[in-house]
């Protein structure tokens, strides 16, 4: 080949191959922020049902189904709960065998592949928990956002309740039934592309960036039926969207506490985790990261100044663990470490992202319990 066309060619080949590795990039960073609700996460991965006998479900065996705790199987018109682990139970080797709670939806077939999630309840407060609830709508930028109001004795004191990725508000109804013993009123938030609720206008999740202003009109919800002190309660991106409106909402002189579970706290690290997930090669990881902000505008920045240790100016309850794939656990040491006066950090180990009651329901809620009593 002529050399004038060799280089010709050459470069063309390079112009190709990065374009379309600028395109699998931005399709990456496009994904990993497009966690529709219902759609599993890192660290909730696919178990097989072996078995099943009255009160036990033998699962194939791995480090996921030996989890201690209480779980949720999921799958296409089933939910089922799994509690402790049996091991007197007689097994395979390769097999455990968990305590079945209950079967709530479908039935569970050996064979079936379903995922273990934190969800443990289906439906809403009524139906899953028995407890008397309200639909109500908050209006918000984009409008009318559904949510679920729990109303408690404490009428001065409100309970603001956001999920986080891949969840949906069914999320909060874990801590439900603790809140309504506390006597707390709850209002549990769907936000801006959860099912009934509008969608952003670019399709995609900004990790609480734009989201917190859905909270932001929560709380102006409830000033007006009454609220005087609100704590946020915040899963993952809930969790970053409870910081934003703490440091920015015009009323966050009303917050009173902030509950952040699992929170995501940097931007770059849950992009680039939720990239890996989606199987994107690791060489392309940063360029994903880029390619998000590029779609979002650069995030990890707002963040980052949220979750300022300098600016927190009221009690925080951190619950995290350094088992969790999606948001690093180390960004909410840091911040108990920087602001002891101020933070708590509950640390669960054994425990996947947004799953930290899950582990150990009795532990999480006696803290819960510790931190909620100065502020009621």
């Amino acid at each position: 080949m002529h050399p004038a066309k060799a280089t010709a060619a050459a470069v063309t080949t390079l112009i190709a191959l990065g374009a379309a590795t600028i395109a699998a990039a931005r399709h990456a960073g496009d994904a990993a922020l497009n966690a529709p609700p219902g759609r599993p996460l890192p660290g909730d991965p696919r178990v097989t049902v072996h078995a099943t006998a009255p009160g036990q479900v033998t699962l194939t065996r791995g480090l996921a189904t030996l989890r201690p705790g209480v779980y949720a199987l999921e799958g296409d018109g089933v939910h089922a709960v799994v509690g402790p682990v049996l091991e007197a139970a007689p097994h395979e080797p390769d097999t455990v065998v968990r305590r079945l709670e209950r079967v709530t939806r479908g039935s569970l077939e050996p064979g079936a592949r379903l995922h273990l999630t934190p969800y443990v309840h289906s439906g809403d407060p009524g139906s899953a928990l028995g407890l008397d609830f309200a639909h109500v709508d908050v209006m918000g930028e984009l409008g009318a956002l559904p949510a679920w109001f729990v109303p408690g004795t404490r009428t001065t004191t409100w309970v603001i309740a956001v999920h986080g990725l891949g969840a949906t508000r069914e999320h909060p109804l874990n801590v439900l039934e603790f809140l309504h013993r506390f006597r707390l009123p709850v209002l549990d938030l769907a936000y801006r592309g959860d099912p009934g609720a509008p969608r952003s206008p670019d399709g995609l999740g900004h990790l609480g960036d734009s989201e917190w202003r859905d909270l932001d009109a929560a709380i102006r919800h409830a000033v007006r039926e009454g609220a005087q002190r609100i704590i946020l309660y915040g899963w993952s991106t809930g969790g970053a969207m409870a910081l934003h409106a703490a440091t920015s909402s015009a009323l966050r002189h009303h917050v009173a506490g902030l509950v952040l579970d699992s929170p995501v706290l940097d931007w770059e690290a849950t992009v680039r985790a939720l990239a890996s997930a989606r199987r994107t090669p690791a060489a392309l990881l940063p360029l994903a990261v880029r390619a998000a902000q590029g779609s979002t505008g650069p995030h990890g920045d707002r963040l980052r100044e949220a979750a300022d240790p300098g600016g927190l100016r009221v009690p925080a309850l951190i619950l995290h663990g350094p088992g969790d794939a999606v948001a690093p656990w180390g960004p909410s040491r840091a911040l108990a470490e920087a602001r002891p006066d101020l933070v708590t950090l509950h640390t669960v180990r054994d425990a996947p992202h947004a799953a930290m009651w899950n582990a150990d329901p009795a532990a999480y809620e006696e803290a819960l319990r510790r931190f909620l009593t100065p502020l009621v």
